[in-house]
């Protein structure tokens, strides 16, 4: 698997956010949908990946400054033809060894409480990941669960 740094541009990950934007929209309130859009995954503060198998995009993911030693994950999404393959891990292992070359000391997320969140659960709780407080002007929402750990 390559992982590259995505500026964005491709219709492959412009195709593969579209299905996780739908995919947020379809199981959570909008008040409780916190995904980002491509605008808003294209700002500065953002870092943006995309996983490949040679030609074919396998998932993304992206950090988020939030401050100098604390960032956030952001639309971690595997394809759906790859799905339970380990891509989210590869990426999440990429992700987090990036975060602490950039001087992240700790990392921080937001996902789903609904079952179809689940799997994402499992998988960051298994990367040492603990329920934390909301972060960064979250709130308290039953349809969340808010994750950190140090890096």
């Amino acid at each position: 698997m390559k992982i590259i740094v995505d500026d964005l541009s491709g219709p492959a990950i412009a195709a593969l956010l579209t299905e996780h934007l739908d995919d947020m929209r379809a199981t959570s309130p909008p008040e409780s949908k916190h995904a980002l859009d491509l605008d808003d995954l294209r700002r500065p503060e953002v870092t943006f990946w995309s996983a490949f198998d040679d030609d074919d995009l396998v998932g993304c993911g992206a950090i988020k400054r939030l401050d100098a030693t604390h960032a956030e994950i952001k639309s971690m999404r595997t394809a759906r033809s790859r799905q339970g393959a380990g891509v989210a891990s590869v990426l999440l292992t990429h992700i987090l060894a990036e975060a602490r070359r950039m001087g992240f000391r700790r990392v921080s997320l937001e996902t789903g409480s609904a079952e179809f969140f689940a799997p994402a659960r499992g998988l960051y709780r298994k990367f040492g990941f603990a329920d934390c407080a909301p972060f960064a002007g979250y709130r308290l929402d039953p349809n969340s669960v808010f994750l950190t750990r140090e890096i």
